[in-house]
């Protein structure tokens, strides 16, 4: 219980005031990794500390040596990026033995709020799914804010997915099967990603993973709430990083774009099938299902996790944990389906 006005947009609690709301316990196995954090004396993120924070923190192995000891190949590519602005980076993985037929195509997005992060970060994550599935994998480079405020990132991302969907065959991929994904930022970025391919005219996206994606600029869900200061995400660092992406005036405003904020779209019909996972444990919780709602409400495909005691990012920070084992698997089912779903007869 607490003393604050309640209200909602769509289908989630909107909670105003000043109130005290208890937050969701985090699973057990998350809770040394969140002591160490709680415990580490690096500044929390802020206006002031952006800039040394892209370039602090943990080191993150480059692609080749992600990739070694796996049948996978590295590219690293320099492709056009969106009309007059600079040209992107991307790192392709492919299975290194392959049949004749073309492969379903993962687009990657990293996250990081939008303001920091680089795909690196997500290399691991990405070449997993090429070794398991034998898909070929696009890990994208994307400008970050506040130097480059909305709509670069989410140009850029498009930009990327336009290019992997034209360049397919000489990947070595299947255009019917191409999948945009991304965790916190990048999961925004891949729903936002579909709503500009449907809005667009292409290209042909067969689904959307969205992993604890960022989609709500207002952060006034009872989740947000209650993750205000802790977790591995919190509150005020979401409040800084729609600050940054979108400029004072539209940050927190139910006006800002719905290519900035995924939870502003207004008709969410003609999408591709969503999966949708997010820790019952943190911030994104209330508007990711607010999201899967809203797709099932117009009759759209979505499939949501929300999965009990897990934190932001649970599967990167406690890979080894039992509710990650259960993530992946969920995850590898509904990839598995999808594919299976969009094959065509040169596959059969």
């Amino acid at each position: 219980m607490h003393n604050a006005l309640v209200t909602s947009i769509g289908s989630v609690p909107i909670a105003y005031g000043t109130p005290t709301i208890t937050p969701v316990p985090f699973d057990h196995e998350m809770q040394p990794m969140l002591a160490a954090l709680a415990n580490d004396p690096t500044p929390p993120l802020s206006e002031e500390t952006l800039a040394s924070a892209r370039t602090s923190g943990p080191g993150f192995p480059d692609a080749e040596t992600a990739a070694a000891g796996l049948s996978v190949s590295v590219q690293e590519l320099v492709i056009p990026g969106p009309a007059d602005a600079p040209d992107l980076e991307i790192t392709v993985f492919s299975p290194r033995e392959r049949g004749a037929s073309p492969l379903p195509i993962l687009v990657n997005y990293h996250g990081g709020g939008m303001i920091v992060g680089h795909r690196s970060w997500e290399h691991g994550r990405v070449i997993d799914l090429v070794a398991r599935h034998g898909v070929i994998g696009v890990n994208v480079e994307y400008r970050l804010a506040p130097e480059h405020p909305f709509p670069a990132g989410v140009e850029d991302a498009y930009a990327a997915t336009v290019w992997a969907a034209r360049h397919a065959t000489e990947l070595g991929g299947d255009p019917g099967r191409l999948i945009v994904m991304g965790g916190s930022a990048g999961g925004g970025l891949a729903a936002a990603v579909s709503l500009m391919a449907r809005d667009r005219g292409g290209p042909a996206i067969a689904g959307q993973l969205l992993l604890c994606p960022m989609l709500d600029n207002t952060n006034t869900t009872v989740s947000s709430l209650q993750y205000d200061g802790i977790g591995t995400w919190s509150r005020d660092a979401a409040l800084l990083a729609w600050k940054c992406l979108l400029g004072e005036e539209l940050a927190y405003s139910l006006d800002a774009p719905a290519y900035a904020s995924p939870s502003r779209a207004t008709d969410l019909s003609g999408l591709p099938p969503a999966f949708i996972e997010v820790g019952a444990a943190e911030m994104f919780r209330d508007e990711d299902i607010d999201y899967a709602s809203r797709i099932w409400a117009i009759g759209g495909s979505a499939e949501l996790h929300v999965w009990s005691g897990g934190c932001h990012g649970f599967d990167m920070y406690v890979p080894e944990s039992e509710i990650t084992r259960a993530a992946l698997a969920a995850r590898d089912s509904w990839l598995s389906r999808i594919f299976a779903e969009t094959r065509g007869d040169e596959d059969v």
